[in-house]
């Protein structure tokens, strides 16, 4: 099954907490605190990958979670390093921010990218003690990992597009120029998903050839395939339209070849002016060499390169491949999406972040991330931890706030699955 879209969410690891621990050794007293500090967390990295063409792996596993560190310990021993975890997805696929709708990345180049990063791991109470203060029995918790909504699509990376209404050849052609085996038979849409080839033009040249099914009247609308694989052809540097001017459909060849045009502006002006070579394909069992001529000349006028083929017949083929190999010498390389996503500024916690709720009247409910950081920070069986979480609460102004809100002495205040009696 071909999938060139997939959401999922990546999360990184957390960082792995800081060690509240002392040196412990014969002869030696007091050794003081020796606490190590905890390990980062594990990336989420991507690796673009030639060998897939699809982001089927991503169809029904949408989660995907990164090793957490691990805690520090004793004797300034630092935790390890959470796991990275490695995603590979097809060369061309594009990383995009759920929310903003915004890209990040275009995983065109074969660099790794890291699309969430781990938290830093926290620092055991070796980092503080002070003359003052010589056996801090707290350390710092470890910082939580990225979390990403991103949604992966994929955009073939080929020089060559092959585009026209369906039945017209295109399948036909890309199996007689290179090794593809894409399905072929007579009726429409016989091609379900896009196929790739490499064609061999000469020695030292080749270059990608797609086939890009379904495109049809309305296709930029959403009618047909097209509306799903157009995105396909977006990178391509040159398109060969594939004409049907056999008449066998009775159908008129400037009409079909201006429609599909029309198509192609419609989803995009730019890739509208894209380059273009002209074949006219099923000229074996042509029944009116008029709609030919016409084609050609029409063709010829807008300044397009015009062949006369037959795929099934081989006949013309090997003309068109050396004039496409000679055009694609003259155009630039594949286009790359340039990212437009911008990571927004880390808002430091703040004590004014804080949420107080009352309830019952007397109970004062405290959330936030800066809450929730000091009191990983604390130990509450150590009376210097515990006065130490007390001056800090003191000194940033809760208190002040809390009595401005009418708390009374005897009241409970509840900070996450901590509850204290409020005394002035």
């Amino acid at each position: 099954m071909f999938v060139d879209k997939a959401p999922i969410t990546v999360i990184a690891g957390n960082g792995g907490n800081g060690a509240v621990a002392f040196h412990r050794e014969k002869y030696i007293s007091a050794g003081g605190p020796d606490g190590g500090d905890g390990g980062r967390g594990g990336d989420i990295i991507l690796v673009a990958d030639s060998n897939m063409s699809t982001l089927m792996d991503f169809r029904y596993k949408r989660k995907y979670v990164a090793g957490n560190g691990a805690d520090g310990s004793g004797k300034k021993c630092s935790g390890k390093d959470g796991e990275s975890l490695v995603l590979k997805v097809p060369r061309g696929t594009l990383v995009i921010d759920k929310e903003t709708g915004k890209l990040i990345k275009d995983m065109a180049d074969g660099e790794p990218f890291v699309v969430a990063r781990g938290g830093n791991g926290g620092w055991g109470n070796s980092h503080f003690a002070t003359p003052t203060r010589q056996a801090p029995r707290f350390a710092k918790p470890g910082l939580p990992g990225q979390r990403r909504e991103i949604i992966l699509e994929l955009k073939l990376i080929a020089d060559v597009g092959l585009v026209g209404f369906p039945n017209v050849g295109k399948s036909t052609l890309l199996s007689v120029v290179s090794k593809a085996h894409p399905k072929i038979a007579n009726y429409h849409f016989t091609t379900l998903y896009p196929n790739l080839g490499v064609v061999y033009a000469a020695e030292g040249k080749s270059f990608v050839m797609a086939d890009i099914p379904g495109i049809i009247e309305g296709a930029s609308e959403g009618a047909g395939l097209g509306h799903d694989f157009l995105r396909h052809i977006e990178r391509c540097r040159l398109i060969v339209h594939i004409v049907d001017v056999s008449g066998s459909e009775g159908r008129d060849p400037i009409e079909d070849f201006e429609k599909i045009n029309e198509e192609l502006s419609r989803y995009s002006p730019e890739l509208a002016s894209r380059p273009q070579i002209v074949a006219a394909n099923k000229c074996d069992i042509l029944q009116d060499k008029t709609l030919l001529d016409k084609l050609k000349s029409y063709a010829e006028a807008k300044g397009y390169r015009f062949f006369a083929i037959s795929a099934a017949a081989h006949i013309g083929v090997h003309d068109l491949v050396m004039a496409i190999a000679d055009e694609l010498s003259r155009l630039p390389p594949v286009h790359v999406f340039a990212p437009d996503y911008v990571e927004p500024e880390a808002v430091p916690e703040s004590i004014d972040d804080l949420t107080i709720t009352v309830v019952d009247g007397n109970v004062y409910v405290i959330e936030g991330a800066w809450m929730e950081r000091l009191l990983g920070s604390i130990n509450f069986s150590d009376f210097e931890s515990r006065m130490f979480f007390d001056r800090t609460l003191r000194n940033s102004g809760l208190f002040d706030r809390l009595e401005n809100m009418g708390i009374q002495e005897g009241d409970t205040v509840s900070i996450y699955n901590l509850e204290f009696e409020y005394k002035k």
